[in-house]
């Protein structure tokens, strides 16, 4: 795992654009359906809009039906960090990036396949990058 970024948040409000800010620096979420990643289908992986951290791969990613990119599991177990995230009156795991602490959405225990798990992920606090062909 790489060492921690800190940033002041003025740093951080110049680094990304405002819907950015809002998500990764303020625990913000996009409205549903409109993540410019929700239907991407590429091959690929989906790293921190923030700092670049690898985050998840595209073969862990499926169509939830939720509205968000949905994943069953980070690319590595070091890649997230997680907490109890008790607002909106509910109990949630929030998924923070390891690297930076920006929020980059939920996990449920509603997934497919062995892990069981659906890493819910706001479009806006990722960047894709293709594979190479």
């Amino acid at each position: 795992m790489a060492d921690k970024i800190e940033m002041s948040e003025q740093e951080w409000r110049e680094r990304l654009t405002p819907e950015q800010y809002h998500v990764l620096r303020e625990a913000g979420t996009e409205r549903a359906f409109t993540g410019k990643y929700e239907k991407n289908k590429a091959a690929g992986e989906y790293v921190c809009a923030a700092c670049g951290l690898p985050l998840f791969e595209s073969d862990a990613k499926y169509d939830s039906g939720s509205g968000w990119p949905s994943f069953t599991r980070p690319a590595d177990g070091d890649a997230v960090e997680e907490r109890t995230d008790s607002s909106h009156g509910m109990v949630r795991t929030e998924v923070m990036c390891a690297r930076c602490s920006g929020h980059l959405g939920h996990v449920f225990p509603d997934g497919p396949g062995p892990e069981g798990m659906r890493y819910c992920i706001n479009s806006a606090a990722l960047d894709f990058k293709p594979e190479d062909k």
